[in-house]
């Protein structure tokens, strides 16, 4: 007799760092997990923004297996002609000037800390430090994590790293006066759109970008941008800064750039192209033959239509909410297929079992934000029905709460 994956005890081998779900996946289809059980899922997370093309992608399935059968890894000591041409399109299709590539988004995002510490010692200061955002996520290892916004998962890691001064997402007025106290700034991190905070969109939308770069261009800062969750194709554009028409000094990125093969990318232009010389930075991992396969067939897929697809998508998907659920005080932002919806409660994680009960897998951030990742392909029929399904959701959810008439 099998027993289904919801009534397995998870092993006591694992670290509890995880509030594991009760489900287990074993196959996935496009924007479809299956159970162990055989039950279908329809998945708004992609494995929290990472299979921008849906599971199991037959184009990069392939690219892994035949590069896995050729050349796994050689290291960076020699040459890696697959981990050139990635850089080469990527930049490309970034405006970027040069890349480096490691394994995760904070890995990239370690790799921008680390210029913006060398730009501050290069113009003679001795404490460089970058303006950061509340409400941000920019990872988890120790200088990632005082980047980060979040007290709760910062706490039991202190002493956090010196050398970061954060203000309010959305302030301009905030980063003018730490500008005049601060003789000590040499960088600006920022999202374009908060994530793990629940899909929080600056006023102005991609034009707050454009007012960043134009205080970084005064004072002499590094624009660094955090798209590991924005990026490769998520917000209808390639990367989200490109809705503003401008072009950072550091670009982060990961996630969605192997569909789900661990790869992180971390992109210079400008006055931040030079900063890193042999010695400065590296990787045992970063950038492997497997990996640069994986993004480029990655990449492919994204630049032959997928990216267009995620605009019209997220377009049609975010109004139909504001349809069917703008009556009942449920108000929808977001960009192409990175879209919040945010319910008129205190706390809406209750809901996230019952659309896993219903068969739709969904992330609740920040206590009452539903936060939608779905793959870039969605067709519009799936778009429908994950609109039709999540309203019908949300709506049991807000009569059962109270919060409208049964």
């Amino acid at each position: 007799m099998t027993t289904s994956s919801s009534s397995r005890p998870i092993p006591g081998t694992l670290m509890p760092t995880y509030a594991r779900q009760p489900v287990a996946f074993v196959r996935g289809e496009g924007a479809w997990l299956f159970d162990e059980d055989g039950k279908r899922y329809l998945d708004t997370t992609s494995g929290i923004a990472v299979c921008g093309l849906g599971h199991a992608h037959p184009g990069v399935a392939a690219a892994i297996a035949d590069q896995a059968a050729t050349l796994v890894h050689t290291s960076n000591l020699y040459r890696i002609p697959l981990q050139e041409e990635l850089a080469e399109r990527l930049c490309a299709v970034s405006g970027m000037s040069r890349a480096f590539f490691g394994n995760s988004g904070a890995e990239a995002n370690e790799a921008a800390i680390k210029l913006a510490r060398l730009y501050g010692h290069k113009k003679g200061i001795a404490l460089p430090t970058v303006i950061v955002m509340e409400n941000s996520f920019h990872g988890r290892t120790l200088a990632t994590l005082t980047a980060t916004g979040n007290a709760k998962i910062q706490e039991g890691f202190g002493p956090l790293v010196e050398g970061f001064v954060r203000v309010p997402f959305d302030d301009i007025e905030a980063i003018e006066q730490v500008a005049a106290s601060n003789p000590n700034i040499v960088a600006v991190l920022v999202e374009p759109i908060q994530g793990e905070s629940g899909v929080r969109t600056a006023t102005k939308g991609f034009g707050y970008l454009k007012d960043l770069r134009e205080i970084c261009d005064r004072h002499d800062w590094l624009l660094m941008i955090d798209e590991i969750q924005t990026g490769n194709g998520r917000t209808g554009k390639h990367f989200a800064y490109q809705h503003a028409g401008i072009l950072p000094d550091v670009l982060s990125t990961a996630k969605g750039l192997g569909n789900g093969f661990p790869i992180g990318a971390t992109l210079v232009a400008g006055k931040a192209t030079e900063l890193f010389s042999p010695g400065k930075h590296g990787t045992t991992y970063g950038g492997t033959p497997l990996g640069c396969r994986a993004a480029l067939a990655t990449l492919d897929a994204l630049l032959d239509g997928v990216v267009d697809n995620a605009a019209v998508m997220g377009e049609r998907i975010m109004q139909g909410f504001r349809e069917r659920l703008g009556a009942y005080g449920v108000c929808v932002e977001g960009a192409g297929l990175m879209i919040g919806v945010i319910l008129p409660v205190a706390s809406a994680a209750s809901l996230v079992a019952l659309a896993r009960e219903a068969g739709v897998l969904l992330i609740v951030s920040a206590e009452h934000r539903i936060r939608l990742l779905p793959p870039l392909t969605l067709t519009a029929a799936e778009s429908d029905e994950l609109v039709a399904r999540i309203s019908d959701l949300v709506v049991d959810f807000l009569k059962a709460e109270g919060v409208v008439a049964a």
